[in-house]
């Protein structure tokens, strides 16, 4: 089924990963159950603040992927970065936070609102992330609600869309509109507008997931409110044609994508590596659809799928939407999580080798069922476990005669 008034034309990786695209993550258990009697820490050395910008490399270069984690969600603006880096690391060094002692706190970095902290031990780094929420008191009234995952160099990290606005032209000014979008997610780097309507946008991806569920929101908002003016004005019969015709048209734009004889809907935003694992790769996503009896629309926009769920009238109850939402959500919570992704880049090399890399792949699908494998004209996505994804490639450049990097 068609999707009408996309708000998001383009999604790409961001550069800066797309440099790192051959790069191979070191092997890492999956979430595991927390241990119990976790004690106090003594108090590590205190985290220096790098004189310049800091980047995923430089927790490449420290050897630590495992023991270390994303911290998204910090202010942007409010404090100096030196502050702001001692917050961090008294908070995760804290054990009522699951924390514990701290090799190194990496901040500011090239994403904004986004710190890397390395602890000194494994297990540590897993129950901090294994600990839903996570909130840093900025000052006495201020609290940050920061998003903590696991640390990967490539996957989930940072995206870059391209948005059409248009869709509000005429209901709302697009300047104004963008000003506040900005002012809500600060995390977020906008390109300036440009006269058709579209502007670019690059940040974290859970920050593109907010600006999109925001402005479904509004979409939402506005279709609800020209349908009480259609509404109103037939009624009355004083409408002009006009001023008919340019509702229909923002009602056409924006109807939603589900049919008539459903009862209610719900929309989620995902990363679209973890959504198209969560439906190839675990039988989760299909059983909990024809449980609750919910219809699904999916439309994958890059780096960002979002999916409409529907519950039938007559055939399940009036949360049942709603319900296999925050099913869905939790379980790709835990994928994006434990999820990595390695590529093999076939573009630029010969059709000979690049026949040998997608042999090799699929020579090994079967060995390796929890592993999803994503053919693409430049290149081959591996998407799987830390282990299994590290296992898979290697296996992969001694089929094709080469040394892992």
């Amino acid at each position: 089924m068609g999707w009408k008034g996309s708000l998001f034309l383009a999604l790409s990786p961001s550069e800066r990963e797309q440099k790192n695209e051959t790069k191979t993550s070191l092997p890492g258990p999956l979430h595991r159950p927390r241990s119990a009697g976790f004690g106090a820490s003594s108090r590590p050395p205190r985290a220096h603040l790098s004189s310049t910008m800091a980047s995923v490399s430089n927790v490449k270069k420290s050897r630590a992927l495992e023991r270390t984690i994303v911290v998204a969600g910090l202010p942007v603006g409010l404090l100096s970065d030196q502050l702001l880096t001692t917050l961090v690391e008294t908070y995760f060094r804290d054990i009522k936070n699951e924390g514990g002692d701290i090799e190194d706190v990496i901040y500011p970095t090239r994403t904004k609102g986004v710190a890397y902290v390395i602890f000194k031990e494994k297990k540590v780094a897993e129950n901090v992330v294994r600990q839903k929420k996570h909130h840093l008191a900025i000052q006495k009234t201020v609290h940050a609600e920061l998003t903590v995952s696991h640390f990967s160099e490539k996957v989930f990290s940072s995206v870059k869309a391209t948005l059409d606005l248009s869709v509000f032209r005429g209901q709302i000014i697009l300047e104004s509109l963008v000003i506040d979008l900005k002012k809500k997610i600060p995390t977020l780097n906008f390109s300036p507008l440009g006269p058709g309507g579209r502007i670019s946008v690059e940040g974290p991806f859970l920050a593109i997931k907010k600006l999109k569920e925001s402005l479904l929101s509004k979409a939402s908002s506005l279709l609800e409110k020209n349908r009480n003016v259609m509404t109103e004005g037939r009624k009355q019969n004083r409408q002009s044609p006009q001023k008919s015709q340019s509702s229909d048209n923002l009602v056409e734009t924006l109807r939603p994508l589900v049919p008539e004889t459903v009862r209610s809907s719900e929309m989620l935003v995902m990363d679209t590596d973890v959504f198209l694992y969560l439906k190839w790769k675990c039988g989760f996503y299909e059983i909990t659809l024809n449980k609750f009896n919910i219809l699904s629309q999916e439309r994958v926009d890059g780096d960002v799928t979002t999916i409409c769920l529907a519950s039938v009238q007559g055939d399940s109850g009036p949360n049942s939407a709603q319900h296999v939402k925050e099913l869905i959500e939790e379980w790709a919570q835990g994928l994006h999580s434990e999820l990595r992704k390695e590529t093999f880049i076939l573009e630029g090399k010969g059709n000979r080798e690049k026949r040998n890399i997608e042999r090799a792949c699929e020579q090994l699908q079967s060995r390796y069922l929890r592993v999803l494998i994503n053919f693409h004209k430049t290149h081959i996505d591996i998407i799987g476990s830390s282990p299994d994804t590290y296992l898979f490639k290697k296996e992969v450049m001694k089929l094709i005669g080469q040394k892992v990097s």
